[in-house]
């Protein structure tokens, strides 16, 4: 207990409180919390006596910097966040009551985060006292998007704002982190936020503090959080690595992080989307109408796809969690990186709408995943194989290499399990990788893995599957095998043509057989431009900017697909193909037959788009393939094996349930192709 006098205006106590060494220490594995209690008791001037109380919960913990790297209590920590951008249709606003963020909390953890940005704004007192107990680590700003530097009064406000957050919440151990807000502008930016990192590290030293969200990267910061280290950048269109590479899972960051001497954190990772949720309308009971929702679905309305809404949105969906999951093992991938901050775990309905979420804007699962699905690659402890390629051909030899992303409490010892198997869970081959100790850290490798491929089944899935004995930590990876072999010769009873010519019509008008592989850049496509990846944040706020496609709609069950492994959506095996293809614009014909495979448009548009779609022509029988199967099939297995499929198709007695199409009608899908 401490005595001492205070005067009318007020005055400090301080005193000393020793919790002792068994004192618990607080983080995400074990948020542990103290509750201290204050009583103030004396007598006024004249003698009358006054008592008054005030407490406060608070933590033992230590966040800090270990070169690139942050640590928690001294333990390495890796931060697998998601942003909060004040997203409440309910209400409009954010809610103040603890058991509302508790829920929130426990659906981040449930999907293996342990972190949150909110991007632009600081929340109410329920959401630190909620994180507190979750052990979830927050980065708070101080509300503001802005140009700094100019000696604008914004820059006072933001001075006076972040004083008034650290009063209000600086007790709070899951308050680790402060930025001045999102991606600021202005020429003298760097000078003035500076001083403003500076001054808050002296004020209040229990948090690390950055400069702003995005940049810059100055001196004064405790860590950066930058938009390097992501898979696809804004406005990168076509040229990203999903795009413009060949799919794996060997990239990593790591040469970028050897270029900092802080912790860096990867700015709004993600933001692949998926298509409108319509189930999810009925959701918004309060302030907020699903005005866009409702757009969305009158243009599908308009287009004769309604029936298609549920297929595209699980078509799509999956796709999204592949995205997601090779640009999360991208960043466990890399040594010494600080971590990520997803755009989104949950929807953004502003700016567009932005249907980034594998949750809806309510917090919600989406129905195609389970939070147990996405906590195998984005969990305190993940295992992880750099695989060189994900197709592969049976002459060659598949090979991975292991490690593990442990940033669990504490080090393990354990050995990988790996096993491959094909869809009916046959096993192929199996392995276990030599027991060792995993310390708290990533890059810990585990092993390698080869595996002859000459007996295993071609034009096939597998599935590659890797588990720590002894844990319940798994994870796993989709691989395809196609067969090596020369070209299909040419079939006398069917005609291959990139080109509806004369010959092609002749063939057609007596009852024969073509597949159509037209040069994907004369085809029409109403605009839309494929991608390997679904859209990016979305077409309406990046001004268009491809590809424009929320991956595939399939019916594997086809006969024309029955030699091609498939899904009933996009995975990798395909992007060969729609790195050479387009979709035809089938909105163009009055009665459009239904795609075999067909690609999913951005919500805006919702066009009716084909890549591959058979109909009668005249007496005869048309294969069409906007993905080309007909170029460089040495060197494009997946194509090959396509073109195959689709032959052995064309081959067989099965009638044709489509509409027949005219030549003409035909010939208006391709630009510049008129009958010679």
């Amino acid at each position: 207990m401490r005595s001492g006098v205070v005067g009318p205006r007020g005055g400090t106590i301080q005193f000393r409180y020793a919790l002792g060494r068994r004192a618990r220490l607080w983080d995400e594995f074990s948020p542990a919390l103290y509750r201290l209690n204050v009583a103030l008791a004396g007598r006024q001037d004249r003698g009358t006596a006054f008592r008054d109380t005030a407490a406060t919960v608070f933590g033992l913990r230590a966040f800090t910097a270990r070169g690139t790297r942050f640590a928690i209590n001294g333990r390495p920590a890796f931060l697998r966040g998601t942003l909060e951008c004040a997203v409440f249709p309910r209400t409009g606003y954010p809610p103040t009551d603890v058991p509302a963020w508790t829920r929130i909390f426990r659906v981040c953890k449930a999907h293996g985060l342990n972190h949150v940005r909110f991007h632009s704004w600081c929340p109410p007192e329920a959401a630190f006292a909620a994180a507190d107990t979750a052990g979830m680590y927050l980065q708070v700003e101080a509300a503001c998007w802005a140009t700094l530097g100019d000696g604008n009064p914004v820059e006072g406000w933001i001075m006076a704002e972040a004083d008034r957050i650290l009063r209000a919440y600086g007790n709070h151990p899951s308050f680790v982190m402060m930025a001045y807000g999102n991606e600021p502008g202005g020429k003298r930016r760097k000078a003035w936020l500076g001083g403003f990192v500076r001054s808050l590290r002296r004020r209040d030293p229990r948090r690390m503090y950055t400069s702003g969200s995005g940049w810059p990267a100055i001196p004064a910061n405790h860590f950066h959080v930058l938009p390097d280290p992501r898979i696809q950048h804004w406005q990168e269109g076509l040229t990203s690595r999903v795009h413009s590479s060949p799919p794996e899972t060997t990239t990593d960051y790591r040469a970028f992080v050897r270029r900092h001497r802080v912790p860096v954190v990867a700015h709004e990772i993600g933001q692949w989307c998926a298509f409108p949720n319509f189930g999810e309308m009925a959701k918004y009971t309060g302030l907020l109408r699903p005005r866009n929702f409702e757009a969305f679905r009158e243009i599908l309305r308009d287009q004769g796809l309604s029936r298609l809404a549920r297929a595209f949105l699980m078509a799509s969906g999956r796709l999204q969690v592949a995205c997601y999951k090779e640009e999360i093992e991208s960043a466990l991938r890399t040594k010494g990186f600080g971590g990520f901050q997803l755009l989104d775990l949950h929807d953004f309905p502003g700016q567009g709408t932005s249907l980034v979420g594998v949750l809806d804007a309510f917090w919600d699962a989406k129905p195609y995943l389970k939070p147990g699905e996405f906590s195998r690659f984005c969990g305190p402890t993940v295992v992880l194989a750099r695989l060189p390629k994900r197709t592969w051909t049976t002459d060659e030899v598949f090979s991975a290499s292991l490690e593990v992303s442990n940033f669990g409490p504490r080090p393990l010892r354990a050995a990988a399990r790996w096993r491959v198997s094909d869809d009916a869970g046959r096993t192929l081959a199996t392995g276990t990788c030599l027991t060792r100790q995993v310390p708290v850290a990533n890059g810990v490798p585990l092993g390698a893995v080869r595996v002859p491929l000459a007996a295993f089944a071609p034009a096939r899935r597998y599935t590659f599957a890797v588990s720590l004995r002894g844990t319940d930590v798994a994870n796993d990876w989709s691989f395809w095998v196609f067969p090596i072999r020369r070209p299909v010769p040419p079939d006398r009873n069917i005609l291959e043509t990139r080109d509806l010519d004369r010959v092609a019509l002749a063939t057609l008008a007596a009852g024969g057989r073509v597949l159509w592989s037209p040069d994907p850049a004369r085809i029409e496509t109403g605009g839309a431009v494929l991608g390997m990846a679904p859209v990016f944040w979305n077409t309406c706020y990046t001004n268009n900017a491809p590809p424009h496609t929320l991956g595939l709609l399939c019916d594997p069950r086809h006969p024309a697909l029955a030699a091609f492994p498939t899904a009933f959506h996009a995975d990798w095996q395909w992007w060969d193909l729609l790195s050479h293809g387009a979709a035809f614009d089938l909105g163009r014909l009055p009665r459009p037959p239904a795609p075999i495979v067909r690609a999913i448009d951005t919500w805006y548009e919702n066009r009716n788009l084909g890549l591959v779609f058979e109909t009668r022509v005249g007496r005869g029988r048309l294969l069409a393939s906007g993905l080309d199967v007909a170029t460089d099939l040495d060197h494009r297995p997946a194509a090959l094996q396509l073109r195959a499929s689709l032959l052995a198709h064309l081959r067989s007695p099965l009638p044709i349930r489509a509409a027949a199409i005219t030549p003409a009608r035909l010939q208006a899908l391709v630009r510049d192709v008129s009958p010679r």
